[in-house]
Formats: structure tokens, C-alpha cells, sequence
């Protein structure tokens, strides 16, 4: 307990730190992409100890002999060997003969030429950061007064986006050679013409038959086991005792998110739908509000995820391209006349 206490604090230290530095933009990022800051979950693991129960120990047990009455066998007739001829074996097999070797023919194809576009760039496109608008997740008045101290470092409201300044450009048609003038080889194949004729597999021969000899049973009393002692080693008993203990997390990040400024009405339709389909009921109707916090934070919780905002790692673990365009069905429920 005191040992998780200590880890609690120390990543509340680290978290007000990063607080303190949220001015500083995101590292790395490219056009299209948002981010807000987040506290990462705890990361537990599971601890197995052995724990010895009954100690190995050996068990010696007497085993008495055992006998059989079975026969003993006695030769009568000893073995023996005859002889017998085996004729020749034959067979007909089929052989191919050349009648017209293989040639090759050559003729001339010209050279092809199409005409195509190309499209000459005038002035190159280039990014730039711009401020985001309309941050998905908690805010100060949607965060219950009994939970804004706690999550005061990660509810910064801050967002920034990566945007592409479009490059401007122009299309001309040019002619470029498809395929050069060549000569085509082509092969004409051989004629073979098939012919059979009588083989001999196998020469005629002698082959030597050997009979086996003869033997009687005699009844007879046969040791099968001696007597004798086993030795067994019954082993050790363990049970295993398992405990959670803390080895990360809580460290305040920066994290991919969906916003206004990113995304659509549209994507937020199919995470709602995508949410009900994991067992968070939500209602679909594109509009990320409190009735769609809930359900995010409820399936972030469940999911070991950080929690709050709409983070890309929320969006794929629901099984959904953050950036790609949304089902046709998601367009066709949202345009309904019928929808209040």
C-alpha cells in the first residue's frame, strides 16, 4: 500500500511539471494531426510467489515375484531349403523419335508512342501549425466539481493542428515512346513421332525357398518377474500466491486526438455507432455531447485507456480508421428526412 502511495505521488509531481510546459507544441507531428494533453492509466502486474505445501518424499514398496506357465518350444524338423525357376518378365514401352527438329522464325514489330499529361508544379504546397477549435472530451463544465482538482493537469482546453498550404500547379501533354522497335523471336517446336517395342524387365532366374522348421510346445512354469523392490519419489506440493503491483503510468502526454478542426459530424456518427456496438448504448446523431462522454470515458475505463478526451488510440481500439471516410450508411442515417 505505502509502496503504491509513493507512486502515485511522484507521477502527480511529474504531471503538474508537464502542466507547466504545455505551452511547448507537439513533437513530430504532420498535416491533419491534433493533440491534447492526457494522464495516462496506472499499469499494474501480476506477481506469482510459490509457496512449498508437503515437501517431496520417497515410498518404497515390496513387489513379489511373478511366474507363468507357458510352453517351451522344441525343434522337430530342422529348416530347409528348395529351389524353383522363375521365368523372364517382359513388358512394352514407348519411346519418342525426333522427326523435325526445333527452329525459330523472326519478324520486325515497330516502335509504339502515346501521348500522356503531366502536371508541372508551379508553387510546392508546404505546412504550417494553426490553433484547433472545438476539442471532443472533458471541460471545465462538463467535469463534476468533486473530480476539476484532480484532472486540473491534464484540462487544458489547448489544442494545436498541422494544416497543408496546397501546392498550385499546371498540366501539359507530352509524347513518350511505350515500346521500342524490336524483332520477335518465335520458336517453332520439334515433331516427335512415338513408337512402341517389347522389353525384358527381368531375366529368368532361380530363386531359393527356405522352409521354415518345425517345432512342439511343452508345458513349462516361466519366472516372469523376480521379486524386488519400487522405489517412487512423490514430489513436492506448491501453491502459487499472486499479488498487483504498480510498474507504470500516470505520466501527463501529449496525445493524437479527433476535433472540430479534424474531423466530421459524420466520423463521430459511426464512433457512436461503433460505441453501441461494444456495449456502450449511444445515441446516433454525429453531436459529440455528454450522453457520447459517457459512454467514451465508460469504454476508455474498461479498456485501460487514457481517459477524457477523443484520443486515436480510443477511435482504432473501437476498430475504426481515425482519418478514413465513414461507411455510406453513416451518411445515408444522418440525411434522413426522417431523423427529428
Amino acid at each position: 500500500m505505502k509502496r503504491a502511495l509513493l507512486f502515485a505521488l511522484s507521477h502527480l509531481a511529474g504531471a503538474t511539471l508537464a502542466h507547466a510546459q504545455a505551452a511547448a507544441p507537439p513533437p513530430a507531428a504532420t498535416p491533419g494531426q491534433c493533440f491534447a494533453r492526457v494522464l495516462t492509466p496506472a499499469v499494474t502486474e501480476t506477481i506469482t510467489d510459490r509457496v512449498l505445501v508437503t515437501p517431496e518424499r520417497e515410498v518404497i514398496e515390496r513387489i513379489p515375484a511373478v511366474f507363468d506357465v507357458g510352453n517351451e518350444r522344441i525343434m522337430v524338423r530342422e529348416e530347409t531349403v528348395e529351389f524353383q525357376i522363375v521365368p523372364a518378365e517382359f513388358e512394352t514401352v514407348s519411346e519418342e523419335i525426333l522427326v523435325e527438329p526445333e527452329r525459330v522464325e523472326q519478324r520486325s514489330i515497330p516502335a509504339q508512342y502515346e501521348t500522356y499529361t503531366e502536371t508541372v508544379t508551379i508553387t510546392p504546397e508546404r505546412v504550417a501549425w494553426k490553433p484547433g477549435r472545438g476539442l471532443y472530451g472533458r471541460t471545465a463544465s462538463t467535469t463534476p466539481p468533486s473530480r476539476r482538482d484532480a484532472l486540473s493537469p491534464t484540462a487544458t482546453g489547448e489544442v494545436l493542428c498541422r494544416v497543408i498550404v496546397p501546392a498550385v500547379t499546371e498540366t501539359v501533354q507530352r509524347t513518350r515512346m511505350v515500346t521500342p522497335p524490336r524483332v520477335e523471336d518465335t520458336v517453332i517446336p520439334a515433331v516427335y513421332e512415338t513408337v512402341t517395342r517389347r522389353v525384358e524387365v527381368r531375366p529368368a532366374r532361380v530363386e531359393e525357398i527356405l522352409v521354415p522348421a518345425e517345432f512342439r510346445d511343452v508345458p513349462t512354469r516361466i519366472l516372469v518377474t523376480p521379486e524386488q523392490d519400487r522405489r517412487t519419489v512423490e514430489p513436492a506440493v506448491y501453491k502459487t500466491v499472486s499479488r498487483q503491483e504498480v510498474v507504470g503510468g500516470g505520466d501527463v502526454i501529449w496525445a493524437e486526438v479527433l476535433c472540430e478542426t479534424n474531423t466530421t459530424r459524420y466520423k463521430v456518427a459511426e464512433i457512436q455507432g461503433a460505441l453501441t456496438d461494444a456495449g456502450y448504448p449511444t445515441r446516433v446523431d454525429g453531436v459529440f455531447g455528454p450522453d457520447t462522454l459517457r459512454s467514451m470515458q465508460a469504454f476508455q475505463q474498461d479498456r485501460g485507456l487514457s481517459e477524457g478526451y477523443l484520443t486515436i488510440d480510443t477511435v482504432e481500439a473501437l476498430g475504426i480508421n481515425p482519418y478514413a471516410r465513414p461507411p455510406d450508411l453513416v451518411y445515408a442515417l444522418l440525411r434522413s428526412p426522417t431523423r427529428a
